[in-house]
C-alpha cells in the first residue's frame, strides 16, 4: 500500500470517533496538555492517553515533553490531505452525475417538454 493511502487510512480512522473529533476541536486554536484534554471527557487518562496516541499515529496531533507535562499540537496537513482526497471524490461524482444528466437530456428531448 502506497505511503499516501496509508496515512490517510490513519486520518479516517482518527476522525472516525466523536472523542477523537472533539479533542481535535480542542487543540485546533490552542495548544493543550493532557490533563487539560482529559477534564473536559468522562473518562479515565489512560482511555485518552490511547485516544490521543491514535491521533498523533494519524499525524492529525503532535504529543511533546515540556517539563512535566504533554502538549498536544494539531497538525493540519494530514487534514488538508483528507479534504484534498474528499474533494476529488466530490468532483469525480458530480462530474459524473452531470454527465448523466446531459446524456438522458440529449438521448430523450421529448423529457424537456415535461
Amino acid at each position: 500500500m502506497e505511503n499516501t493511502e496509508l496515512q490517510l487510512d490513519l486520518v479516517f480512522a482518527a476522525l472516525s470517533d466523536r472523542t477523537r473529533r472533539k479533542i481535535l476541536e480542542q487543540v485546533r486554536f490552542k495548544d493543550c496538555t493532557v490533563l487539560e484534554l482529559a477534564s473536559q471527557f468522562e473518562m479515565s487518562l489512560p482511555a485518552v492517553s490511547k485516544h490521543l496516541k491514535v491521533l498523533d499515529r494519524s499525524g492529525l496531533l503532535r504529543r511533546t515533553k515540556d517539563g512535566r507535562f504533554v502538549v498536544c499540537k494539531f497538525e493540519p496537513e494530514p487534514m488538508r490531505e483528507a479534504v484534498d482526497w474528499i474533494a476529488r471524490q466530490h468532483q469525480f461524482w458530480n462530474e459524473g452525475f452531470d454527465a448523466l444528466e446531459q446524456f438522458l437530456d440529449n438521448d430523450h428531448p421529448e423529457k424537456k417538454s415535461l
